[in-house]
């Protein structure tokens, strides 16, 4: 499998299979139209700490965090996909089959097989719904009505320090391996996805963390999470009322 681009901020962990439980009864009837549930796609500048950011959002939100050591093992492990893939139910999975066909129709992916891989992999993740996904091109894959997306961003300094002492370089090395993740991610979005992850105008959300530091980072987007979800609700409802429950409004 090609080199995908790493993970700037990722922490040593060892590898699982991912942690199952009891979803709810949340089959829809029929064909859906859109994942189960919300997804929160972090991007992030490399040394800005969006997948620390991430797993503390997934701990806020009691939510699983797909990052880059968890979709690498699943992406190499057939049983440990397998297991993830068996639980999704079938209306979801088809809506992950049918909105990555879309996207190949729309000439919106340009890929070869192994990324085809992973994005479907990234799909069905979104359709499982309840997750926190961090980078993998995720963002420019989902649906904008269930999904929030965040950009984590941090000053140059701020994120050459943590570098140096993340892998142990002297600064004027971490400041070329910043610089050279954040143009491999780059390259790598504009090559498959045809995104540019500098358009701010993409994200729902731009946190700082070297102002807000790990923990209220975490607070601000799983805040943003809370009202999305709200505001999926009211759409929901308002689509559910008939013309003439809407007479004295």
């Amino acid at each position: 499998m090609p080199a995908l681009p790493a993970d700037a901020d990722q922490e040593a962990g060892p590898a699982g299979p991912p942690q199952h439980g009891f979803r709810g009864d949340r089959e829809a009837e029929g064909p859906l139209t859109h994942p189960r549930g919300l997804t929160v796609a972090i991007s992030r500048e490399a040394g800005a700490r969006g997948t620390t950011i991430a797993r503390k959002l997934g701990e806020l939100l009691g939510w699983q965090v797909f990052d880059q050591e968890l979709l690498d093992y699943l992406l190499l492990d057939d049983t440990g996909r397998a297991r993830l893939l068996a639980e999704i139910p079938k209306a979801a999975q088809e809506w992950a089959d049918a909105h990555m066909a879309r996207l190949q129709h729309e000439h919106r992916l340009d890929a070869d097989a192994d990324t085809l891989g992973l994005f479907r992999l990234l799909l069905a993740v979104a359709a499982r719904g309840d997750a926190v996904i961090v980078g993998r091109g995720a963002g420019a894959l989902l649906p904008e009505k269930t999904t929030l997306h965040v950009r984590v961003i941090a000053p140059l300094e701020s994120r050459i320090s943590y570098l140096a002492q993340l892998l142990r370089l002297p600064r004027s090395e971490a400041a070329v391996e910043a610089r050279s993740r954040d143009d491999r991610r780059a390259k790598f979005l504009a090559r498959t996805v045809h995104e540019d992850p500098l358009d701010l105008t993409r994200y729902d959300l731009v946190v700082n963390s070297s102002r807000f530091g790990i923990e209220a980072a975490a607070q601000a987007i799983g805040w943003a999470v809370r009202t999305k979800q709200q505001f999926a609700e009211l759409g929901e409802a308002d689509q559910s009322r008939g013309p003439n429950e809407w007479a004295g409004v």
